[in-house]
């Protein structure tokens, strides 16, 4: 039997634990992790592509055989899918440890869930990269999407759909 006259018991949601509230990064540091990662990746995958192209110049320009310029080719297409590896590997091991690409880890900023609890491999790849790369084939969505940032809550579009924020690692 239930007391009458007891108070009423209700469970408080809106409160926020304090060990999980984190500070929004700002909207510079943000804009500086994702060039450096734009950077790395160029150098990482890119630029065997564009060796590999340069050295089939210069056998072709010598007047070398037809199989000296498809081997420049083939060996800067296995390097650039060795940089494809490896920076794939190494962003993975980073999203999943602590919700960092390569330039959050060096810019020390990292992504999590919008309650401050550490965001899921899944959500960060699935969510953030993979969804949000589907949804660009509609036009300007990438300038959408980047200019979400300007909102109180700096949170981009992609932010949103996967309900992360970047906060100070």
């Amino acid at each position: 039997m239930t007391n009458p006259y007891a108070p009423p018991q209700a469970a408080v949601r809106d409160i926020v634990d304090p060990s999980l509230a984190s500070v929004v990064a700002d909207r510079g540091t943000r804009l500086g992790a994702a060039i450096l990662d734009y950077f790395i990746f160029m150098l990482m995958v890119y630029m065997p592509l564009v060796a590999g192209a340069a050295a089939a110049g210069a056998s072709s320009s010598a007047a070398e055989s037809p199989d000296a310029v498809m081997r420049a080719f083939a060996v800067g297409g296995i390097l650039a899918l060795i940089g494809l590896v490896v920076w794939g590997t190494m962003t993975i091991v980073l999203m999943k440890r602590n919700g960092q690409s390569i330039g959050k880890k060096a810019t020390g900023i990292k992504v999590v869930r919008s309650d401050g609890s550490p965001a899921s491999l899944s959500r960060l790849v699935w969510l953030r990269n993979v969804v949000n790369w589907i949804i660009s084939i509609v036009p300007l969505y990438g300038l959408i999407d980047a200019l979400f940032i300007f909102g109180e809550s700096r949170q981009c579009l992609h932010d949103k759909i996967a309900d992360t924020i970047v906060v100070i690692a």
